[in-house]
Formats: C-alpha cells, sequence, structure tokens
C-alpha cells in the first residue's frame, strides 16, 4: 500500500473513532435525560408485552362479560365501547355490527356465567399486577379478587355515567372537559383500588393526572383517526378489520396506562 492509501486508511479510521465516541456520548446523554429515563423505565416494565397481553385478555375474557353485563342493565356493549374509543357515527354503526346478536334472550348457564367472570378477574387482575410493578408494591393473597371485583364494579360505574353524560350534554367543549375531570376521578380511584390503599390519595394525583391527559389524547386521536380506519377495514376486510383496529386500540390503552404513572411519578 503506498503513503497516499495508508493516510486514508488513518483518516477512515479516526473518522470511525470519533463518529463512535459521539454515538457512546450521544447515547449516555440520552440516558441522562429525562425522556432517556422514562424510556428505561418502560423497557423495564416490559410496555408492549404488557399492552399486547391486556388487548388479548379484553377481547377474548373482558368483551364477553362487557356483552352479558350491559345487556342485563339495558345498555348496549356496543355504545360503550363506542363512547371510549370516541367513534363518529359511521365507525360506531360499523362496531354495533359486531354486537348484533342472533336472539334477544342471553341464556347464561352456571359454567359460563363462572368463565366469564374469571375472565373479568383476570383483566383486572393484570391491571392490579402492572399498577404493583409500577408502584414497587408486592403482590397480596386471596385479598387481590375482593379488590378486583371493586374495581370491576368502579368501571362499570365509569362507563355508566361516562354514557349518560354523552347523552345529556350537547356540544364538545363542555363534555370534553367533563369527561376530562371524570377520568382523572377514574384512574385516581382506579390507582388507590388496585393497590389497596397502599398509596395514598396525594401521592396518586399526578398519576391520575398524567394517565388522564394520555386518555384523553387517546381519545381525541382515535375519534380523528380509528373512525376512519374502522370504516375503511370494515369495507376491505369485513368485521374482521374492525377487531384489528380495535385491538390497536387496546394496546394504545395498555401504553396509557403505563406512561400516565411512570410520567405522574417522575413529576410527583
Amino acid at each position: 500500500m503506498g503513503y497516499g492509501g495508508k493516510t486514508a486508511a488513518r483518516r477512515w479510521r479516526t473518522l470511525r473513532a470519533r463518529a463512535g465516541r459521539w454515538w457512546r456520548d450521544a447515547v449516555r446523554r440520552f440516558e441522562a435525560s429525562g425522556p432517556g429515563r422514562l424510556w428505561d423505565r418502560l423497557a423495564a416494565v416490559d410496555l408492549f408485552g404488557n399492552s399486547f397481553q391486556l388487548a388479548a385478555l379484553a377481547l377474548l375474557c373482558f368483551f364477553p362479560f362487557l356483552i352479558i353485563v350491559t345487556a342485563a342493565a339495558g345498555q348496549n356493549a356496543a355504545l360503550v365501547l363506542a363512547g371510549w374509543l370516541g367513534l363518529d357515527p359511521q365507525a360506531a354503526q360499523a362496531v354495533a355490527s359486531l354486537f348484533t346478536p342472533a336472539t334477544s334472550s342471553y341464556p347464561l348457564t352456571a359454567t359460563s356465567a363462572v368463565l366469564l367472570m374469571l375472565g373479568a378477574i383476570a383483566v383486572a387482575g393484570t391491571l392490579q399486577s402492572w399498577y404493583q410493578l409500577l408502584f414497587g408494591l408486592r403482590r397480596r393473597g386471596w385479598r387481590n379478587t375482593v379488590i378486583q371485583l371493586a374495581w370491576l364494579v368502579w368501571l362499570f360505574a365509569y362507563a355508566a355515567a361516562q354514557a349518560a353524560m354523552g347523552r345529556a350534554l350537547g356540544g364538545w367543549l363542555l363534555p370534553g372537559l367533563i369527561g376530562f375531570l371524570w377520568a382523572v376521578v377514574f384512574w385516581w380511584g382506579s390507582m388507590y383500588v388496585l393497590l389497596a390503599r397502599a398509596v395514598p390519595w396525594r401521592a396518586l394525583l399526578s398519576s391520575a393526572l398524567a394517565t388522564s391527559v394520555c386518555w384523553t389524547g387517546l381519545g381525541l386521536f382515535s375519534a380523528r383517526f380509528f373512525s376512519a380506519a374502522i370504516v375503511a377495514n370494515e369495507e376491505k376486510y369485513g368485521p374482521i378489520g374492525v377487531v384489528m383496529v380495535i385491538l390497536s386500540w387496546l394496546v394504545a390503552v395498555g401504553v396509557v396506562i403505563h406512561l400516565g404513572a411512570i410520567v405522574g411519578r417522575a413529576l410527583r
């Protein structure tokens, strides 16, 4: 190799070493920053794995329970779900087509009732285990089941109140403001109940506010983009296309729960 070739090789090694040092410094700066610490915490609790777990559990275990309970209460599960997603009328109609029963009666055996209840408790237990992990608490024993049942009651009270507010209030500003405040109450109470009062109310407020901000942002996003996606997917793929969008929304709910709790703790 001539002198020019050796010089070019040395320059290349120098540039490569400088680029490597720059990259390592950038990684260290990011890890030391607020967003870097937040990402490390989210990665430590398996954000996306847990979120996909919630989506699968909700679709397989919780939705059948939701259908039966809302029907027994004289409400429509499709309307409740459309309210949570913030869907427009056309997308809400597409979701409603998934819940159209073949008969007006709901025969429910003792075995199926037990399975439905166990599925709903499994979803509540998953959420409880997340909060225990996010707040650094140990799991409790048999009392967890009582706590999870109490949270399910709290969830349906929230859904009923949200549906009632949507019917009673017109426009978008006042319902949006009241909906945000009610979301703060819901997530604040959810954390307090699922953590078995091990964390004081005041310590949970920042996490409840952060979760409600993320929840409201998800509602605005889903109203803008998920409605169009549901309509387009129904036209292309039929009912399974609607289910795909709902699964995406459920994964986003898992992200909201993790992000809200961790950001709230960091702010506090």
